[in-house]
């Protein structure tokens, strides 16, 4: 089978988050862009992951680009025109699908897809944008300090494509493109001694040492029901495993609080004072919609209980990583077997077989969302790495965060490091809002690729605040911006960075886009 050549003006390896808002922002700058995915559906954490969205507390008002606030108000709108909502949802200022404890816009994966799709279609119909699904990144030419091509293979055919342009973007979800065009990067826990972190290793760096990875999935609940699914062949493991930091076996209701780390105990529907976990990532709440619409509620299975932290994905040979991926997966159904059939219920009894996978929720055979949620990226060694000192509310000492004047957007969550696969338990510190400095988006030597996902360059630390939803498609979009703005003007990235006119000019564009670049002077803290 011949190699066939595609040519464009960017070229973006990865549909994520942030890979679409860079797709959408290089093709509104008139860039003609191709980005490839390597699942069936674009949209990263918001789709394939199945992941609804993590986001502060003033987002309703201000704290993201204007681009996602269009997402946003389309996932609602998509509901309002499509679905029969009840009267009192119709009429709801902030309309929340699922009125998940977790986000005030939680709702399916495939309306995310949707309105995504909706968003990119005028590009996709002009031309000016070529997505390819199903493709994933093979190999990359390089030539000294610049990408030359990408290699990329339709999985479902095995059809191989050479992609060329002058600039190229890795939105993956682990920063796949970085090993393979060489680019410098950082994996896993940074120490104390390299990053001056509080928070960070107290002794040497462990590459390998990165957040759990969560093979996510979504149910309903039909009570007078059986849908109970086959044992998992790996169930009696995990029936009986329990981490050194975890006050129990990992398949209980007991867990740990992230910020305390304290024991506590859950409850799957409304049980007294305990915290409802179907609750927590609810994706529809049936009560927003008329009568016999929905069966029941849809809950996103997204829980410390299906957290897997036994290896890592990340710079491993593919036989060691599909291992843990399906560990991963053997988790997430013995999490759902467990619940169905041996989890205690406060009337006394035990299991819930009433629980029904909804494979159609997520796009796919077995149930499970298309690809894990991945919390933590390979990063560039960049130009710049925002740290725990810049941003973390006890490092900082009383003052705000870290002013950067390459500011390229803003945001805001508690530093929030899920358990990791050297066997640490949480991380969740307080952190103040903060700016995405143009800095972080530039490699210390390659002159054609930038990040555009979770890839940037940032730490361990400061990852847990910098990989959510909002960040990563502002990370994204400028991303975009930045490649169709140095194609345009015949510069370089870091020129734009260090060169003040270039700089002030590059920024007025993305404010003119709706891309805030500081925090209001006042605001709640």
């Amino acid at each position: 089978m011949s190699i066939i050549e595609k040519s464009s003006d960017i070229v973006i390896i990865g549909g994520s988050t942030g890979g679409c808002a860079a797709a959408l922002a290089a093709a509104k700058a008139g860039c003609k862009v191709i980005m490839t995915e390597e699942t069936k559906w674009i949209g990263g954490q918001l789709t394939n992951q199945a992941v609804p969205p993590d986001e502060h507390q003033w987002i309703e008002q201000f704290g993201c680009t204007r681009s996602y606030r269009h997402f946003r108000n389309g996932v609602r709108n998509y509901y309002r025109s499509n679905f029969p909502l009840t009267e009192q949802a119709r009429k709801a200022s902030i309309f929340n699908p699922g009125n998940a404890n977790v986000s005030r816009v939680s709702h399916e994966p495939r309306v995310a897809l949707a309105v995504i799709r909706d968003m990119l279609a005028p590009y996709i119909h002009s031309g000016k944008l070529i997505i390819m699904t199903e493709t994933k990144v093979r190999s990359a030419e390089v030539n000294g300090d610049d990408v030359e091509a990408i290699e990329v293979e339709n999985l479902p055919t095995n059809q191989r494509y050479i992609l060329t342009a002058p600039y190229f973007l890795d939105a993956t979800d682990m920063g796949d493109v970085l090993p393979l065009a060489g680019v410098e990067y950082v994996t896993g826990a940074e120490s104390q001694k390299d990053t001056g972190e509080p928070h960070a290793l107290a002794g040497e760096a462990d590459p390998m040492d990165m957040q759990a990875i969560t093979h996510c999935f979504a149910i309903d609940y039909v009570e007078g029901e059986d849908f109970t699914i086959e044992k998992p062949k790996d169930y009696s493991f995990w029936r009986n495993y329990q981490a050194p930091f975890w006050p129990n076996k990992q398949l209980n209701w007991t867990g740990v609080s992230p910020i305390t780390l304290n024991p506590v105990t859950y409850g799957l529907f409304e049980d007294g004072e305990k915290f409802s976990l179907w609750k927590y990532r609810r994706l529809i709440d049936r009560s927003n919609f008329e009568e016999g619409l929905y069966e029941g509620d849809i809950s996103l299975i997204n829980w410390p209980q299906n957290d897997y932290w036994l290896g890592s994905i990340i710079d491993v040979s593919e036989e060691e990583k599909q291992k843990h991926l399906d560990y991963a997966k053997q988790l997430s159904l013995s999490l759902l077997y467990w619940l169905q059939t041996e989890a205690p219920r406060p009337d006394g009894k035990q299991g819930y077989p009433g629980l029904r996978l909804r494979p159609d929720v997520v796009g796919t055979e077995d149930g499970l969302a298309m690809f894990p949620y991945i919390r933590e990226s390979r990063r560039i060694k960049a130009e710049f790495t925002v740290t725990e000192n810049h941003i973390g509310t006890e490092a900082r000492g009383g003052a705000g965060a870290e002013v950067f004047k390459d500011s390229v957007g803003i945001g805001s969550y508690r530093i929030d490091l899920h358990p990791s696969t050297g066997l640490r338990t949480f991380i969740d510190i307080s952190s103040l809002p903060f700016q995405i400095p143009l800095g972080s988006l530039i490699p210390i030597r390659v002159n054609n690729l930038l990040p555009a996902s979770k890839n940037l360059g940032v730490t361990h630390i400061t990852n847990g605040c910098y990989r959510l939803h909002p960040v990563e498609w502002n990370i994204g979009e400028a991303s975009g911006y930045l490649a169709a703005y140095c194609l345009q003007n015949r510069v370089q990235p870091r020129q734009v960075r260090n060169e003040e006119q270039l700089l002030k000019d590059f920024q007025n564009l993305l404010v003119q886009e709706g891309i805030e670049l500081k925090w209001p002077s006042v605001h709640p803290v």
